[in-house]
């Protein structure tokens, strides 16, 4: 079965196309700048490019742009759409009511829409992937796969905020959490080389990229997660401020600084770039850091703190782990931030052994020391991967995945 995958943004489409149940990338691909006087089209496919370079004024024009790629007589991969028979969809929020991905029906995108409130930069865009998709596409299994579904079995003392009860009950102000595709396709690969059931481990995982989230994981199901409301609570990230004194907000505020002003401080200029005014990528830091700029080596110390503080703490809410688990760009190919994340660690069980870490870069492996209390792996993420396995799963039979 042949199934697309589209991760839908405000002005951006990224696509991959997979031969499941192989599990095998045909072609993956990004629109973006959709609705600006220049758009641009990539797709990628066995080491070769195939652009585009045009207005494309919207989400359907932009569908229509990569079926265009997809079906090219030279540079594409199928004869026609036809041979697509279902696509899987990223959407960011989905509340309190989606525990597992789940068919789209017109319950499920009434749903969507009522939580955009929740999440009003993605949301939409991930409806409107879906509307484009069911016009292109027809009557094939359209499929939801929420970056929130993962955390909705953490409790209620671990998702509810100590605010007015009312908060909660009126508004949803709560945890939801994210990057639960992601945490929940780690987990399931460490428990696989823990050789455990995936509902015996016992496990913390770290998302580390421009984003960052850490989820405490027990008998496989999430029971704390570091982002809350919204992606920007938690670890400190490339330009998110994380966790902060919520009176900050009303002292800025007096201060003169308006709503929308703090949000775009908070969210798109603090952070890595924040601290040290130089850059948000960690690459970019540690060669300034290696060169003497002393800000940028702030920054990284603060950003292996907060985590750091989190590893501690999720260690004390699961009283110990089967394994400790990085990925996301950060994670995955930075031995040098894992190394300054884990120092210090060894007394409750981290230790990392330094030629296995320096070895492991963009690929699965273990890291800790033979003998160590506490495995510590380093698991690629595949996001894409694990909405085309959950939409094969749905299309085939009709059931939620979780």
């Amino acid at each position: 079965m042949k199934i697309l995958v589209l991760n839908c943004g405000s002005s951006s489409i990224k696509y991959q196309l997979f031969e499941m149940p192989q599990n095998k990338v045909l072609a993956k691909g990004l629109v973006q700048r959709i609705g600006e006087k220049q758009s641009q089209a990539l797709q990628t496919l066995n080491g070769f490019a195939f652009k585009i370079e045009e207005k494309i004024a919207d989400h359907e024009q932009a569908m229509r742009c990569i079926e265009k790629m997809l079906t090219d007589p030279a540079k594409g991969v199928i004869a026609s759409l036809s041979e697509i028979e279902a696509c899987g969809h990223r959407v960011v929020h989905g509340g309190e009511i989606f525990t597992g991905s789940v068919i789209c029906t017109e319950e499920v995108v009434r749903e969507i829409e009522n939580n955009a409130e929740l999440a009003p930069l993605h949301n939409p865009a991930n409806l409107t992937g879906i509307r484009a998709a069911e016009k292109m596409f027809g009557d094939i299994p359209q499929v939801a796969c929420f970056d929130t579904a993962f955390h909705q079995s953490i409790p209620q003392t671990a998702y509810l905020y100590a605010l007015p009860y009312e908060m909660y009950e009126k508004h949803k102000i709560r945890r939801y959490g994210f990057h639960g595709t992601s945490h929940r396709y780690v987990a399931r690969a460490a428990a696989e080389m823990l050789r455990k059931h995936k509902y015996s481990v016992d496990l913390i995982t770290c998302h580390l990229g421009n984003g960052c989230s850490v989820a405490a994981i027990k008998g496989g199901k999430s029971i704390d997660t570091s982002m809350g409301l919204t992606p920007l609570e938690g670890l400190v990230m490339g330009t998110r401020s994380g966790d902060l004194d919520p009176a900050i907000i009303f002292h800025l505020i007096r201060k003169g600084y308006k709503a929308a002003e703090l949000d775009n401080i908070l969210n798109k200029k603090s952070g890595l770039l924040g601290i040290s005014r130089l850059s948000n990528d960690v690459r970019d830091l540690q060669q300034k850091e290696e060169a003497g700029q002393t800000a940028a080596g702030l920054a990284l110390e603060i950003f292996a703190y907060r985590i750091k503080k989190y590893l501690g703490a999720y260690l004390a809410v699961l009283n110990g782990c089967d394994a400790v688990v990085f990925t996301g760009g950060i994670g995955e190919n930075s031995s040098a931030m894992r190394r300054r994340i884990l120092a210090g660690l060894e007394n409750l069980g981290l230790q990392v052994d330094d030629n296995k870490n320096m070895a492991v870069i963009g690929k699965t492996g273990e890291i800790n020391t033979s003998g160590a209390r506490i495995k510590i792996f380093v698991i690629p993420t595949d996001e894409e991967g694990a909405i085309a396995r959950d939409t094969f799963a749905l299309a085939s039979e009709k059931a939620v995945v979780v």
